[in-house]
């Protein structure tokens, strides 16, 4: 039994939006999630933090659905901006149901516990300087934080798909309810290509920072404890 956590698979296996033109990190990605899932067992456990699939809706996402639930691990799924299949979890729950997908779950304002762990995320958000982003910036820190409390005493691993911080930028309003309930690990994605130098890892105060996005992994889940 381990933990592991991987974001950005970009999985397009309907939406035809596949990420090999952004160069060859990303040739045969799809093949290298596969084999790198293969390894992981029924007792596993792995969180995907963020832009999952490229489908439109869930009917369109269906497609990489079914390939993530061919691996027997249990999956959590946490929203990332370019998820715009995502939807309430009731309708993400019939879903699953009718269609026979039994291995994914939303992680999204709850937490879901891991040995003596809780998992805890949302997809957290950049503060640009206009009013909509302000209010998903509050929204967003509202998610976190009912999630954080959820976890009740238990020590907190949280997975984010905006990162809190790097370098020259930091989200306070992210970072606060990380070090107000003293959670442990906050792993994050959505950085590629260029982007991925201005990652910020290691301990911050308190908290192990990491970057998890898929092309920096080169598409292998990192273990994040057994």
């Amino acid at each position: 039994m381990a933990l592991y956590a991987i974001g950005d698979l970009h999985l397009s296996l309907t939406a035809d939006k596949s990420m090999e033109v952004f160069g060859p990190a990303w040739e045969g990605y799809v093949d290298r999630i596969g084999e790198a899932l293969s390894a992981l067992g029924a007792e596993d456990v792995l969180v995907l933090a963020g832009d999952t699939s490229w489908g439109m809706s869930l009917e369109e996402a269906e497609a990489d659905f079914r390939f993530l639930d061919q691996f027997p691990c249990k999956k959590y799924l946490v929203k990332g901006n370019h998820d715009y299949w995502w939807t309430t979890a009731a309708k993400l729950h019939r879903f699953f149901g009718e269609k026979g997908i039994h291995t994914l779950d939303m992680l999204h304002n709850n937490c879901f516990p891991y040995g003596d762990y809780a998992l805890c995320g949302t997809r957290g958000w950049f503060l640009e300087e206009d009013a909509h982003n302000v209010k998903v910036l509050d929204r967003e820190a509202g998610r976190l934080e009912a999630s954080l409390k959820a976890a009740g005493e238990r020590p907190i691993l949280c997975f984010l798909h905006y990162p809190p911080l790097y370098q020259g930028y930091e989200c306070p309003e992210m970072l606060r309810p990380l070090e107000d309930h003293r959670v442990l690990l906050c792993c994050y994605g959505h950085l590629h290509g260029h982007a991925i130098r201005r990652r910020l890892e290691g301990r911050r105060g308190g908290t192990d920072f990491a970057l998890i996005s898929a092309d920096y992994l080169g598409f292998v889940p990192k273990k994040i404890c057994d």
